[in-house]
């Protein structure tokens, strides 16, 4: 998705039990119908493994004929992580893929040297009406995969793996967690999973991502002796293992992985390590030298800022 300008999240600097680093708090930012909370990057955290932005999207709830209308634009040097909690979203992209997003499923885009794309409400939601509730989230990529080509992949709900026990359900998305791996390669040591949580159920979570965070969806959470509201980030600190309790139910992503290989720059939609790449990146889509959308006649143009 395209980078939608929302207020600075604030950083939470009172006491916090020594497991927690940081604590963000989102503020929610209304784009046309369409309410969105940015987690990440913050002034205080850029990153949180190779997550360099973290979108809450929704939940909105569209009516008949309405729905959101991403037009094509470009990215280069990250990797876009789509996962629907409700609704279904098309994807295309200068590749010719065409791809529906449903709840569960993953879509991975990895960018590279550059790829544009447009994510649309499809026909039949369209059609019907419905909610939208989802997170977006970009993956920076390691320096030696910057410039590789471009790709996509799905992966439906399915072929993620899942565990179910003692009020804990799982969902892996990227990398392994409680002994399960998910399918999808990112490039890089990454952790992503969808966790549910019954009403007092415990979760332990060990120390063996790098950095970790949770982003709260639904219910509060219980880490050392203090409870957390929902539409918050929680970043743990490394190195320490935790268990988490729910009070009420939960639904939270708990995220991370391995510390990024060097800061990032972000401008609009392009993430780098190089300052004078964002620029060649700009110089591009102003020029119209990145490849179009099959069937796409619209685009975003590029920001004058």
């Amino acid at each position: 998705m395209s980078w939608m300008p929302c207020p600075e999240p604030d950083t939470e600097v009172s006491e916090r039990p020594e497991l927690i680093e940081t604590v963000v708090v989102p503020r929610a930012h209304d784009i046309g119908g369409f309410e969105v909370r940015r987690a990440l990057p913050t002034r205080s955290r850029r990153m949180v493994g190779p997550f360099i932005f973290f979108d809450q999207m929704g939940p909105a709830e569209f009516l008949v004929g309405n729905g959101i209308d991403v037009r094509p634009h470009p990215h280069i040097g990250l990797a876009t992580v789509t996962y629907l909690l409700n609704g279904t979203i098309m994807h295309r992209d200068s590749l010719g893929t065409e791809q529906l997003i449903a709840p569960g499923d993953v879509n991975l885009m990895t960018a590279g040297r550059g790829i544009a794309h447009s994510e649309r409400t499809d026909d039949a939601m369209r059609t019907r009406g419905g909610r939208l509730f989802g997170i977006q989230s970009w993956l920076a990529l390691p320096h030696d995969r910057e410039e590789r080509a471009p790709d996509f992949a799905h992966v439906a709900v399915g072929a993620l793996p899942s565990a179910q026990q003692d009020g804990v359900s799982l969902r892996v998305i990227c990398g392994s967690f409680a002994g399960l791996r998910a399918p999808v390669e990112t490039g890089w040591d990454t952790l992503y999973v969808d966790v549910g949580l019954d009403d007092g159920a415990r979760l332990h979570v060990p120390a063996e991502a790098e950095e970790r965070a949770f982003y709260l969806l639904q219910g509060r959470l219980e880490i050392d002796g203090t409870v957390y509201e929902p539409m918050q980030l929680l970043v743990l600190t490394p190195g320490e293992s935790l268990t988490v309790t729910a009070h009420g139910p939960v639904r939270a992503m708990l995220f991370g992985g391995a510390t990024m290989d060097g800061p990032r720059h972000i401008w609009w939609n392009f993430v780098s390590s190089s300052k004078e790449r964002i620029e060649q990146a700009k110089a591009d889509w102003r020029a119209g030298r990145f490849d179009p959308v099959p069937n796409e006649t619209e685009f975003i143009p590029l920001p004058e800022r």
